[in-house]
């Protein structure tokens, strides 16, 4: 059908306009003819798109972070006395004196013998004991009594509490190289008034505080022009802060402690160290998925011996990690619950018979290689230091006649530590 009004259009006399006669005036010709008269629906708010997560920047802010008096931060850290070693060599020497009449002794030699004191006990898990009538017993370990230190230094002169005898009736003990063996506690006799002295030191780390630095400039002219958006300078200072916080964040990961010489000013550079490579140890998930006896066993890890620590930690981790976890069929001992929000972010939970994960996703990850790992950190052992707390300063570029702008920098000089690094571990996807 053809259109009852057929429009035609005359150029103005001055060339000023476009004439239409014929037909009325509707949107899509005043569209064609006239292109920009028509205003487009502009939403004043502008959208701040934020493409990356900052977890651990967010987390060390809301935590506390502490005043720092020096670009470099030496911390101590002071973990527990070890408990566990493994056996080298184990020889029967005959008897100690009366004392141990009927006990069998021994040299043992251990993969730390300094671990070990006079009178305290030892646990052999994997060597069957017996029970207090002298007979095997069915998941009764072994148990020796450390008398002394061997006069040459090397090895200690233990005697065997609940030896089983053999099919002949003789006390033969027999401890294989590697067997491992947990120091248990002291037994002091009835009027023992002293023992082994035993003191700790702490270990010292460092790390240095990086300047972290965003400038911000807008012309006087810019600034009195009219926006067709809401659009000003603190607009824009809030999203130089978000892409500062993001560099950062890469740096309190990944970053590597070091000290350079600018070679224009000769002024000195300082990068910190990320948490990445200050964690105390690592866990590795082999082949492409994820099973539920392999989350299993990285809770175990992560809450148990020297990981040990809180109760509740957190996993910082990239989407191909997050990916597989998702692919996991939960069983009834780990399972995910609903979300719960901590320190401004939301987690999903991963609850076990250890502990509790916090899961968050970052990009940081991804970005940045790591797209298949994670991280898992304990709060309470996780601190920041701000030698230059975050700040915003103006600069007189005007003044000084520099520039005709307003401009501000804004500056952070801090870093992130680890203090008991055996609590916080590396997950590799594999």
């Amino acid at each position: 059908m053809n259109n009852q009004f057929e429009p035609t259009t005359t150029v103005g006399a001055a060339n000023a306009g476009v004439h239409v006669s014929g037909a009325p005036l509707t949107v899509s010709t005043a569209m064609n003819l006239a292109d920009g008269l028509l205003l487009n629906e502009v939403e004043q708010r502008v959208v701040r798109v934020r493409p990356m997560s900052t977890p651990v920047d967010q987390i060390t802010r809301l935590i506390g972070a502490r005043s720092a008096s020096s670009m470099v931060v030496d911390f101590y850290s002071v973990d527990t006395k070890p408990t566990e070693a493994q056996a080298s060599t184990w020889t029967a020497i005959g008897s100690l004196g009366q004392s141990y009449q009927g006990k069998p002794c021994y040299r043992l030699t251990t993969s730390d013998d300094a671990m070990f004191a006079p009178t305290e006990t030892i646990l052999v898990p994997d060597v069957s004991g017996a029970d207090h009538e002298g007979n095997a017993a069915e998941g009764v370990s072994l148990v020796l009594y450390v008398d002394s230190r061997c006069p040459d230094g090397a090895g200690l002169n233990v005697v065997v509490i609940n030896a089983a005898t053999d099919d002949s009736g003789e006390l033969n003990v027999t401890l294989a190289p590697g067997t491992r063996l947990v120091r248990m506690g002291r037994a002091a006799s009835e009027l023992d008034m002293q023992t082994d002295q035993f003191e700790a030191l702490p270990c010292k780390s460092s790390n240095n505080c990086q300047i972290f630095k965003a400038q911000v400039e807008q012309s006087t002219v810019m600034s009195l022009t009219r926006k067709e958006a809401g659009w000003s300078f603190s607009d824009q200072e809030e999203v130089a802060v978000m892409d500062m916080r993001l560099g950062m964040e890469k740096n309190f990961l990944f970053g590597t402690r070091a000290r350079l010489t600018n070679r224009r000013s000769g002024d000195e550079t300082m990068l910190t160290e990320g948490i990445w490579t200050q964690a105390g140890s690592s866990f590795t998930f082999d082949g492409d998925e994820i099973t539920h006896a392999d989350l299993v066993s990285m809770m175990r890890r992560a809450f148990t011996g020297a990981a040990a620590g809180s109760n509740r930690k957190i996993l910082v981790a990239g989407s191909g990690l997050i990916e597989r976890i998702n692919r996991m069929d939960p069983g009834r001992t780990v399972g995910a619950s609903d979300k719960v929000t901590r320190w401004g972010i939301d987690f999903s939970e991963i609850n076990s018979k250890f502990g509790t994960l916090y899961v968050v996703h970052s990009e940081v990850f991804d970005s940045c290689g790591h797209d298949n790992d994670g991280l898992i950190l304990d709060p309470d052992y996780v601190t920041k230091y701000s030698f230059i707390p975050l700040k915003v300063e103006s600069l007189d570029l005007k003044g000084s006649g520099v520039r005709n702008v307003d401009a501000t920098v804004i500056t952070e000089a801090s870093c992130v530590v680890l203090r008991h690094p055996k609590a916080h571990i590396r997950v590799i996807g594999g």
